[in-house]
């Protein structure tokens, strides 16, 4: 059973791949416009998972500083550092005491005169904090958490930057859901007006095969083998446009980037990325010919 099942398959996936070798500027030309449509929206994702690497890389490290209350003691700076060591996102901690912060005062310039004059040390005992780089809103909540102990006066942290970039990356992504959706559509459509040509020029045969007996499963599967098989080659051809891309980049952000002293360099789809590319775009392929077909055949049931 399993032996006739694989054989079948295997004498229809062979039958299909002549009709495209026997047609090679059809098929190539397919796997273009398929491959052109998917590089653009998988080109943009991979912009932007490239832009997020590059600024996490040359970005300063985000800090927070937390000034503790003037009554606080040596065991309450125990506890805070306690505290911090215990949170996730905490990556290094620093403590400046106030005697350090007032001779760090008395060095800077202009402030050497104005020290002297103040009597006491009017400066708190501080940590200063690198957090790890994660979302806005998880650094605000951190910061949210750290300003409730009680031993804290004021937690100073510059979310700015990271909303920023949040705000960016947010855009970034409903722009390629929107890019990836339509030109998906525009793919099935291509597919199936491609499918239906076919159909019509095998109308006879699929005629012939529907009243000596032939089931809708029989005569779909080349036509859906076709469609998969041309998705894939789509989506290989995509992959190979944005590795072509890429290359032509780096090669000319490799002189920009000397000039600057930086060390930028674009990366290629990951292999899960890589083999969800190849997966969707064979699927893409298989619904226009599944759709192409089971309206041929809605068409041609009798009474219809």
């Amino acid at each position: 059973m399993i032996r006739a099942w694989l054989s079948q398959h295997s004498y229809v996936l062979v039958q299909v791949l002549k009709r495209m070798v026997a047609s090679p500027v059809t098929s190539l030309l397919s796997a273009l416009v398929m491959g052109i449509a998917f590089s653009l929206p998988v080109g943009f994702y991979l912009f932007l998972q490239n832009m997020h690497a590059i600024s996490g890389q040359n970005s300063v490290t985000p800090q927070m500083s937390l000034f503790l209350k003037q009554s606080t003691t040596g065991q309450d700076i125990a506890a805070v550092r306690e505290r911090l060591q215990g949170k996730e996102q905490v990556a290094h901690i620093q403590f400046i005491s106030k005697d350090q912060a007032l001779l760090q005062l008395q060095q800077s310039g202009g402030a050497g005169n104005v020290v002297p004059s103040l009597g006491r040390n009017p400066l708190p005992d501080a940590f200063v904090v690198d957090v790890q780089n994660a979302h806005a809103e998880a650094l605000e909540r951190l910061q949210i958490i750290m300003q409730k102990w009680p031993e804290i006066e004021y937690v100073q942290f510059d979310s700015v930057w990271a909303e920023r970039l949040e705000a960016i990356l947010s855009f970034g992504r409903v722009i390629t859901i929107l890019l990836f959706t339509l030109l998906s559509v525009a793919v099935v459509a291509v597919m199936f007006n491609t499918i239906r040509l076919q159909i019509l020029t095998r109308r006879d045969e699929i005629e012939l095969s529907k009243l000596i007996g032939a089931t809708d499963g029989f005569i779909q599967r080349p036509f859906l083998y076709f469609g998969a098989i041309q998705g894939l080659i789509g989506g290989i051809t995509a992959w190979l446009i944005i590795a072509l891309a890429l290359q032509m980049i780096n090669d000319e952000l490799k002189t920009l980037a000397g000039l600057y002293a930086w060390d930028i360099h674009l990366q290629h789809l990951s292999n899960s990325d890589s083999i969800s590319l190849l997966l969707f775009a064979a699927w893409i392929g298989w619904l226009g010919a599944r759709l192409a077909v089971a309206s041929h055949l809605w068409q041609t049931e009798p009474g219809s």
